[in-house]
């Protein structure tokens, strides 16, 4: 039952769909054009000039032109499994995980990777990866899986959480050590000392959190199963269910920039617009695009969405304008 469990959390997670996925052989990273539009991905970055995405079957791809077109990554060796998470470190360096506790890391803004970790023989999936600044960084996942590297993904030792093996799925911090990881039957665990000592906070969910997301070092947002989302002012003593109106799992975010708040997309093409202090601005919905995993914001105030379908860069798809088409206040 659990390694089912396990399953149906990664799905859950990224939105996995068995749309067909084929490498091309015999042509170049740069000879290789492709469309997204049938393609799972499951983590999205933003690296200025250079957009990242990582999904179904090992796919990697990268755009150098804000999203528009995509090639694909060198990827050695390329495994038919699952990417689930994406982190930038410095200097060009990017760790992406998955199924199979797989870590696979590069040095040169995504163009190629090459693979540090993999056990095929757990069958279990890796869910997040989060980078702590320099070259720190922590991936994690099913049954309480947590590693920590501190040199920019090249080694990984394995850290023990008091979480009675439960599935971790997001983490999200600051400079000040004040960090927050979350996942299923509403687990959130914070620390105020990066990361050496951890708090396990009472329940105040049952269901599972997909995303955590700091504010400030007092504010933090946390969303998951059925819409919910939360919001703290006091570094997880107390949190208030926040209204959306909507019931559909929530499963990725982006921070907007100058401190314009956070946008929330999950399943059925919905989205949530969160302002800097965590009050609903709106809900709405992209028609056609399916399960939305992550987002990210290009050239300004661009944003770019992915999921189940792939990569999609709509005209309308700016932050003044996403967020703010439906909203509602009625919610279970």
């Amino acid at each position: 039952m659990r390694q089912l469990i396990a399953y149906l959390v990664c799905i859950a997670v990224a939105a996995i769909v068995t749309l067909a996925f084929t490498p091309r052989e015999g042509a170049s990273v740069g000879e290789t054009a492709l469309n997204t539009d049938r393609m799972q991905i499951n983590g999205l970055l933003n690296l200025g000039k250079r957009q990242v995405a990582v999904g179904e079957r090992g796919t990697i791809l990268i755009s150098d032109d804000r999203g528009h077109a995509w090639r694909q990554a060198s990827v050695e060796p390329r495994r038919q499994i699952s990417l689930t998470a994406i982190t930038a470190l410095s200097a060009g360096q990017l760790i992406a995980v998955g199924q199979d506790g797989l870590i696979l890391r590069s040095s040169d803004e995504g163009s190629s990777w090459h693979e540090v970790r993999y056990e095929p023989e757990a069958g279990e999936p890796l869910l997040g990866v989060w980078a702590a600044g320099g070259d720190q960084v922590f991936v994690f996942g099913s049954y309480g899986k947590f590693y920590q590297s501190d040199d920019a993904g090249q080694s990984w030792q394995v850290l023990a959480l008091e979480v009675d093996r439960s599935h971790l799925n997001a983490m999200d911090g600051g400079s000040d050590g004040r960090r927050m990881l979350v996942g299923e039957q509403g687990l959130v665990l914070r620390s105020a000392d990066n990361g050496q000592h951890w708090q396990q906070l009472p329940t105040f969910y049952n269901g599972s959190l997909f995303g955590v997301v700091r504010l400030s070092s007092q504010r933090w947002v946390t969303y998951g199963m059925r819409g919910h989302v939360f919001v703290t002012d006091d570094f997880g003593e107390q949190w208030q269910a926040i209204k959306v109106g909507n019931t559909q799992p929530l499963y990725g975010h982006v921070l907007l920039p100058d401190n314009g708040g956070v946008l929330i997309v999950g399943a059925g093409s919905s989205m949530v617009r969160l302002d800097g202090q965590g009050h609903l601005l709106g809900t709405s919905r992209q028609p056609g695009l399916g399960t939305l995993t992550s987002a990210v914001v290009v050239e300004g105030d661009q944003v770019l969405v992915a999921g189940e379908r792939g990569v999609y860069q709509g005209s309308g798809n700016s932050v003044a304008v996403l967020g703010k088409g439906e909203q509602r206040h009625e919610t279970r």
